[in-house]
Formats: C-alpha cells, structure tokens, sequence
C-alpha cells in the first residue's frame, strides 16, 4: 500500500526552511496541520473515528512540546473538514520543526493516512502566469537553469537600461511595452561582394542593411527573415513582458531595452557599425548621430567572430569607452568549440564573457571555453552530435534534433522558438546583470559584477566542461543576493515521501580562518537520480556566520549554494534546505563544503544530514 506524504518545508512557514535561509530567524513554532484519510476510510467519513484515531498517536507523543506540556499526551482538536476532504486539526502545545517531524512520521505510518502537512502561511511568490514559462527549463530554480524565480522575489530589472548590440528587432506583442528607440548602424546598404561573402558561405550582399538607405533611427527597419529573429529572440530573454498571460517570461521583465542593429543581411556586421553600436549604446558621441537618450547600463553583445581581441583593437577601444561611460558589457564566448582567447569579443578586456550550458548542465557542445571565461549561462541544444563532447577545437556539427532542450524566447510573427548558442547565454547573464543593478543600492562596476557572479556561481564538474566553464553556472537568486544581503528564496517544493533514507555525518570537522573544510556522507545501495525535494540540514557553529559560504557538493562535483556570507555578525547556521537534485545521481560522495572567507573568528561542523 502507498505511503502517506507529509511536507515539512516550502517558502512560508518560516524562512529558515528554505534554501539558505538557516538560522537569521528564530525556529518556527507549529500548532496547525492538514491531515487527509484516504477515500472510504472511518476516519475519512467521520470526523470523531479521526480524532480518536489522532488520539491514539497523542498518547505516543507525550515528549514532545515546550514548557509544561512536556511529558503529558499530545491533545489534538478538530477544526473544519476542507473542500479537499481533507481536516484541519490543532495541537495542544506548539512544536518546533523536529518535534513536528516526529509527530507528522509517525501519523503517516498509518496506511490509511494520505498526508499530513502544517498549515502553512504562505507569502506570494513571482511565478510568471505566462502559458510558455514552463517550458523554459533555462530559467528554473534547479541544478541545471539559471535559478531565475528565485531572484524575482527580490529583483525585476526596474529602472535599468539594456542594450542590445544585434540584428535590431521586430515588432511582438510579448516585448514591445519594453522597448525604448534604438537606431540602425547598417551603413552599407549593398553588403559584401560576392568574394568577401563567399568566405561565410553566403551569397553577394551578405550584411547589407536591406532598407535601401543604411544608418537611420529605425531599428526594426529590416527584413525579419534573416535579421531582425535573432536580435528579437535576444531581446525577449532579457526583458519580454512577464506576468501578461501571453507567451514567455523575461528575466528583467521591468528592464528596457535598446535596440541597436549592427548585424545586416545574413547576420553578418562590420566591426566599424559594430563598434559604433556599443559606444552610441553606452551614451557615447557617434559622427553624425543624435545621442543615445537611454545609455544602457548593460549591453548585450550576442555577436564575435574566431580572433583575438589583439587583432581587432576597434573592438577594445569602443569597450573601453563604454566601460567609461558606465556600461557593463556582456559578450558570447562564440559557437566554434575553441578557446575563448581566440573569440572576439569575448576576449577583450573588461567584458564579461559568457559559455553556454545545455539542459544537463554540460558545456553545450558548440559553446567556446577556457580560462578566461568570466561564467556559464543556459544557452541549450536544439540538436546535437553523436557523442556528448566534440574534441575540443573540432568544428561543431549536429545530428539529432531535440528543439524544446534550446531556449525559448521571443520571433518574428508574434511568435517564440528553441534556439541554441552562447548568443542565447548571453541575454541571461545580461538579464540577471539588470537585476543586479536593480538591486544594488549603488550601481556596481564591471569588476564587481564579475566578482559577484564568480563568487555566486555554481562549479561545474571538469567531467561535464571540457576545456573549462569558469566559475561555473550563474547562479541569479544567489547573485543578486550578494547585493541585497538576503539570502534567495525558494520557491515550495512537493510534499516529502516518508519513505525516503536519511544520511547523517555527526564528525566535527573544524573551521579556521581562511580555509576550505569538507565533511563527507557516503550513499550506496542507491538507484537512479535524486529527488527534486531532497532536504539538507546543517548544524554548523561559528561565531560570525558572515565570514561562511556554505555549498552542497554532489558526487560528480556540482556544487549548490546554501549560504554566501549573509547573516553579518551572528552566530551559527542551523537549519534546512529543500533542494532540486533531479540531475544527480544518489549514489557516491556528498559533501558539506564551507569556505571561511575572513580572520578572527572559527567554529565547526557539528553536524550535517541529507535525506532523499
């Protein structure tokens, strides 16, 4: 027969059940819980059967409770049948959360019991009524997407300005209340030779501005069918109107955008039209251009070609003009597995280059890597090769199709598609940067957002990056954060199955001052992947939780953040996460791995469980 599910956990009842949230807040008390008999059960028909039934449960559980009733049976009454058909009941004296895990344990051994809960308070949460949001996984608070929910409880994006470097855009309903003018900075209106673009393998007029007039303040003036869908797509991961009933989200959906079309024909661009656009973008002066009305503080640069920064110096100069107007700029690492030195953009100084991932959390298998990658973001796989990994500088190719594992977002038509690519990493990571300055009380430089999103990303296992992602997967709830000084919270999780094994390591392992410690729990016996609500507690000791980053750290190496220097000067964290760890497999070696990051002050691993 089916076990009973209970749920201890969720966004509401107390912060300190969250993700991270352990211990800024006192420990939550429970008096109240849902409680469901199964269909054709005394106690399902019968509101006395039910109370005598938790009757019986309360003379077992006369430990628990606080001050008096310590010792004497645990009293329950009944408040109202539910339309669910389930009850709401009452204990006599509050429990905390473990006492209130026993309780809920041992009435769900009964098989006639559905579940049991507590009734919760819960608080509203940013979950977009978009009908397409579901289907993009890249955003999702998991181990493989962005954790982008998690931060719109604390960020939208209001008040920041995004440019976007591109194709210019087209008309769609899911974006245009987020669009401020642009301008065109096609200048040629013929496009190359049939030599120049025979080298791409295009046809004679290969980035041609297709208006019949070149440089203008339209930047939607041209052809959808070859331009104006990638910059569009580009545009609607960084800001499409969220909350609308209609279509996708976006991840600074109160941001706005600007336009500014610098790739013609094909989706080729002149690096002079280029470099223009980043600097007219920034709020810098351009020959014969009215000035921009909307620097952007972030511009988007979906764009590069397979050379080093060193032999395009226009590109450094327009980015370090930009960098001193006051624009973050964030640049795709590229398409063409090699290294990121040798893509441009991507490899000019003061830009935040980005990899992308696919929905497994690998390297997609196009995305360019290396040491001077700056983060990782969702960029997808429509298609595929045979084997999970190209040999690296191998030239990508494709031979299976899977179009919903690519990241969907706004085309032409009113429409949205999968597409694939560091260019659809990057309006992520340009996204998550506007609700970071968002968030901040003073707008951040460039080096801190490269620090911020470093310091808050998630490890990427080198099993799962050849050639190197960076940091690891950006990380937006832990990101933007770091600037709030809240920990992320999480969105609720389904209920817990009581079946489920609980792993305990009750060693202390010591922590001093600038150090990385370790504590490992083991797992075998196991099949298959974890759940997406496996629960960790940490009972860690410190007398200033500020000085602690705290990550889980699964088997194959991928690492989920708990804490990142929050909580100042108090003492200890203590407390549980839910987590989704749908990817990992739950067999092998986890570990609680905490970092000390300041002096003067120690402490210890007291204590540390996972259950799943």
């Amino acid at each position: 027969m089916a076990t009973a599910g209970l749920l201890l956990g969720g966004t509401a009842a107390a912060q300190d059940l969250n993700a991270a949230r352990v211990a800024s807040a006192a420990e939550p008390e429970y008096d109240s819980f849902i409680v469901k008999y199964r269909a054709g059960t005394p106690e399902r028909g019968n509101p006395a059967a039910m109370m005598r039934s938790l009757g019986g449960n309360g003379r077992s559980l006369g430990a628990l409770g606080a001050g008096n009733g310590k010792g004497k049976a645990l009293g329950f009454s009944h408040g109202r049948r539910l339309a669910t058909g389930a009850d709401l009941v009452r204990t006599d004296r509050k429990l905390d959360r473990v006492e209130a895990q026993a309780m809920m344990r041992l009435i769900a051994a009964n098989p006639d019991v559905e579940y049991i809960q507590p009734n919760y308070k819960q608080r509203a949460l940013s979950t977009p009524n978009d009908p397409r949001f579901a289907e993009q996984w890249h955003y999702a608070n998991s181990a493989t997407g962005a954790r982008v929910p998690a931060a719109w409880d604390q960020a939208d994006g209001s008040g920041v300005v995004v440019a976007v470097v591109d194709s210019g855009i087209v008309a769609h309903n899911d974006l245009n209340a987020n669009i401020l003018p642009g301008y065109d900075m096609v200048s040629s209106v013929n496009g190359g030779s049939s030599f120049e673009c025979s080298r791409y393998g295009l046809p004679a007029g290969c980035g041609g501005s297709q208006d019949g007039n070149g440089r203008d303040a339209d930047a939607t003036d041209a052809s959808a069918s070859t331009t104006g869908v990638h910059g569009t797509h580009v545009a609607g991961t960084i800001a499409a109107v969220t909350n609308n009933g209609t279509g996708v989200a976006g991840i600074a959906f109160k941001a706005k955008v600007v336009p500014v079309r610098a790739l013609g024909k094909d989706g080729l661009g002149d690096t002079a039209d280029i470099a223009d656009g980043i600097i007219w973008a920034s709020g810098g002066s351009v020959a014969g251009l009215p000035a921009n009305a909307n620097p952007a503080e972030v511009i988007n640069l979906s764009l590069g070609g397979d050379r080093p920064c060193s032999d395009t110096p226009a590109y450094q100069d327009a980015i370090n003009t930009a960098i001193a107007n006051g624009s973050v700029v964030v640049a795709a690492a590229g398409n063409s597995n090699i290294d990121v030195a040798n893509a441009t953009p991507a490899s000019c100084n003061n830009v935040i280059s980005v990899a992308a991932s696919d929905n497994k959390g690998n390297r997609a298998f196009y995305s360019s890597w290396g040491a001077t990658i700056d983060i990782t973001a969702p960029g997808g796989e429509t298609c595929s090769p045979s084997t999970e990994f190209l040999p690296l500088n191998q030239a990508p190719s494709c031979t299976r199709s899977h179009d919903e594992e690519g990241v969907l977002s706004t085309v032409a038509g009113n429409g949205y598609a999968f597409f694939q690519g560091t260019s659809m990493a990057t309006p992520h990571v340009a996204g998550i940067v506007a609700l970071i300055q968002s968030a901040a009380s003073t707008p951040k430089t460039p080096a801190q957002i490269r620090t911020i999103l470093a310091d808050t990303a998630r490890p990427i296992a080198a099993s799962k990056c050849p050639g190197g992602c960076g940091p690891g997967l950006i990380d937006a709830a832990a990101a933007v954060a770091a600037v709030t000084g809240n920990d992320p919270v999480d969105p609720p999780t389904d209920p817990v199955d009581p079946g489920r094994q609980t792993y305990a390591n009750t060693a202390d392992v010591g922590i001093r001052d600038y150090r990385k410690v370790e504590s490992a729990i083991s797992v075998s016996g196991r099949s298959g992947k974890a759940p997406t609500d496996a629960v960790i507690r940490v009972d860690i000791r410190h007398t200033y939780r500020g000085d602690l980053r705290v990550d889980l750290v699964a088997p194959d190496g991928s690492a989920y953040l708990l804490a990142n220097r929050s909580g100042g000067g108090t003492d200890n964290i203590i407390g549980s996460a839910t987590l989704d760890l749908s990817s990992e497999t739950l067999n092998g070696t986890w570990k609680l791995r905490v970092n000390d990051n300041a002096g003067g002050d120690v402490g210890y691993i007291n204590e540390w469980s996972l259950t799943f």
